[in-house]
Parts: C-alpha cells; structure tokens; sequence
C-alpha cells in the first residue's frame, strides 16, 4: 500500500467516523434492544497469508456455538430481521472504519478471506493478498450477486464451503486481479461512488416496500 492510499484511508474514515457516528450509535442501539449481546460480531480474517486480524461487524445473526465458513443457504434462518435491513445495505460494516484505522483493511481492495480457504488455496491468496483488503472492491461489486445466488442454494456448511470454494474464489481472484493490475486513485474513487450508490439504492427500496 503506498503512503498516498493509506493517508486517503485515514482521513475518509476519520470523516466518515465523525459523520456516521449518530447512525453507528443509532444501530447499536437497535441490535441491542431487539436482538440483544454481542452487538457485533467479531471474524477471524487474513491480511496476508500469514497474518491474522479481528474483521468488525454488526452482528446480523443470532448466535450458535462453532459457527464457521460463509454464509449460505444453510444460515439464511439465522438472519435477523435487523439483519436483513443490515445486509442489504451494507450498513452492517460501518464498525470496519475501526478496522481502516488501525491498519487492517483499506476502503478498496480484495474482500478479506477466511484462514481456511487460504489455507486451502495458498497459490491464489498468495497473488491477491499483496493488497490490502478491503471493505469494497471489483469483486464485491461485480460479483456479490453471483456469489449470493450460488451459495443460497446450498442447504449444509459442507455444500457450501465447496461450492465457494470451487466456484466463488476462483473468479473473485480473477476480479481481484484485474483490480490490481489496473488500480489508479481515480479507479478506487469510482469503486467507492459505486458502493454508496448501491447502498443507497437498496435503502430506497426497503424504504418503498415497508
């Protein structure tokens, strides 16, 4: 990362800490009264594939012991209702500006991933994990949806550890790559405008259908 992406970094997500802050504290609040403890939900992920880090989130999910691996069909009864709302405009991962701060995950780059598929793909996270990750990118942009769609139809963790194992991390990485190869300020800019206005958008709709 050069010094310039890491200065970007820390003072968008000051500014956006400081703007957000009442909405941070506003969703808090609900998971608390209508979900209860932990507000959020902590995840082991890699920043390089040797170096683990805490990932932030609002937790969306109601608790279990040993839960593990993404989330698939398997785990769709577990999203709250709150949950839903979170997810779908991403505001689930606003506790990651805490992350940005403190050096774990830029605003743009390759999704963190879990310790076990780096470990069961050490050729590809070697490549895509020379950039930081982070909270957006060409891959979570291009191929959420995908992604979202193959793993909905798997109905037990061991159907979906393999389908994104043999299906989604492939073709992030390629994304993931293309990211690197052709990164520039002005690219980045443009990844983030796209993940706002996608959040943006789905508030909307939420807000049409309620």
């Amino acid at each position: 990362m050069t010094a310039g992406k890491r200065t970007t970094d820390i003072v968008l997500a000051l500014l956006l800490g400081l703007i957000l802050f009442p909405v941070i504290l506003a969703i808090a609040l609900v998971i608390l009264v209508r979900d209860g403890r932990p507000v959020l939900y902590l995840s082991e992920r890699m920043k390089t594939p040797s170096e683990p880090f805490t990932l932030l989130k609002f937790r969306t999910m109601t608790t279990t012991r040993n839960d593990s691996g993404v989330c698939g069909g398997d785990k769709t009864t577990r999203i709250t209702p709150t949950g839903h709302i979170l997810r779908r405009t991403r505001l689930d991962e606003l506790p990651q500006l805490l992350n940005i701060l403190r050096g774990d995950l830029s605003f743009v780059g390759p999704r963190p991933p879990l310790r076990a598929y780096v470990e069961k793909h050490p050729e590809i996270y070697a490549r895509v994990l020379r950039s930081r990750p982070g909270v957006t990118g060409l891959a979570t942009l291009r191929y959420h949806r995908i992604e979202e769609r193959l793993l909905s139809a798997c109905r037990t963790a061991a159907e979906t550890d393999a389908m994104y194992s043999r299906r989604c991390v492939p073709a992030k990485a390629r994304l993931d790559m293309i990211w690197a190869a052709n990164r520039t300020f002005c690219f980045d800019a443009a990844l983030m405008i796209e993940t706002a206005a996608r959040a943006f958008q789905s508030a909307g709709q939420r807000s049409e259908s309620d």
